[in-house]
């Protein structure tokens, strides 16, 4: 397999996320991966203090001219994730647009990073540019319940609610839509999330069919930066190897971040001693740890199909 994905995140010194999250897991998985890094910052924003810079719509442009010059830009895959900045979302949907023109079957995979727990952490400049922009080119979006939300501009209170919105989110462009993470009241009580998947196939006779699954996810308490990242990545990994079973793709997916939080969250409890809340650099993802859990992961639950 010689795929190629061009990622287009967030970058940190020290720790997993954004581009650290997903370069390591999809190379592991055989992926070619060219990076270019929205911010360059000396570690996550969950510590106390961070350093860096933030790349503009211009120097965008000018990374991207750079591989097109040396006819270097075909794509299979192009991933995105957390982003601040209007004009370089924009430079996003122009860099996609062409690279689909070069090459129509590629999968654009965006997780469309606007906030959680009913608020924004990005400015609302930028819902109308994902919902009106990059949702059309996208194939698979992970969106959180609250993204799902502010994309479709409706409140998602039940299962029926979430199935409409992935339905009018399927409209709007992409094949694939997994909601990574919503409040809906799980059947195995209030230690677990719950988290849908929608896949839509056009077969040959031009009819669509239509894939729902639904995943139970144990919680966890302590929190972690970079999993959102892994997620969308590892989604985009699965979703290659199982191109039309978008069960299976999430069970492997859900699988793997299992794996790395289960082996993170061991660590960091042995770093910090007992009885003392583990700190954000003790809560970094054991990425290298858990290679060969990436690689073929022990399935640790089963997604249900609706």
């Amino acid at each position: 397999m010689d795929c190629r994905v061009l990622s287009i995140q967030s970058h940190v010194v020290r720790g997993y996320v954004g581009n650290k999250s997903a370069t390591f897991p999809l190379q592991v998985l055989g992926f070619e991966v060219d990076s270019i890094n929205s911010v360059q910052f000396s570690n996550h924003t969950g510590y106390e203090h961070w350093k860096g810079q933030v790349l503009t719509a211009d120097e965008l442009h000018v990374l991207y001219e750079g591989i097109k010059l040396n006819k270097v830009n075909h794509y299979d895959y192009v991933l995105t994730g957390y982003t601040r900045d209007v004009s370089f979302l924009e430079s996003v949907v122009d860099i996609v647009e062409e690279l689909k023109g070069a090459n129509p079957s590629l999968v654009y995979v965006c997780d469309p990073v606007m906030g959680d727990n009913g608020a924004m952490y990005v400015p609302e400049a930028l819902l109308p540019v994902y919902r009106d922009k990059v949702v059309p080119v996208a194939d698979i979006i992970t969106p959180n319940q609250f993204e799902a939300e502010l994309l479709t501009g409706r409140k998602i209170s039940t299962e029926k609610d979430a199935v409409e919105a992935m339905d009018q989110l399927h409209g709007m462009g992409p094949d694939t839509v997994v909601i990574t993470s919503s409040d809906l009241l799980s059947s195995l009580g209030d230690q677990y999330l719950v988290a849908l998947g929608s896949h839509v196939t056009v077969k040959a006779d031009g009819t669509k069919e239509k894939q729902l699954i639904r995943m139970d996810i144990p919680k966890v308490d302590a929190v972690f930066v970079g999993t959102g990242d892994l997620f969308a990545a590892m989604l985009l990994a699965w979703t290659h190897h199982h191109p039309n079973d978008l069960k299976t793709a999430c069970e492997k997916t859900v699988s793997v971040m299992q794996h790395v939080i289960k082996r993170t969250i061991n660590y960091a409890k042995e770093a910090a001693g007992p009885d003392r809340r583990p700190n954000p650099a003790q809560l970094e993802l054991r990425m290298v740890q858990s290679k060969g859990d990436i690689e073929d992961p022990a399935i640790t639950l089963e997604a249900v199909l609706l």
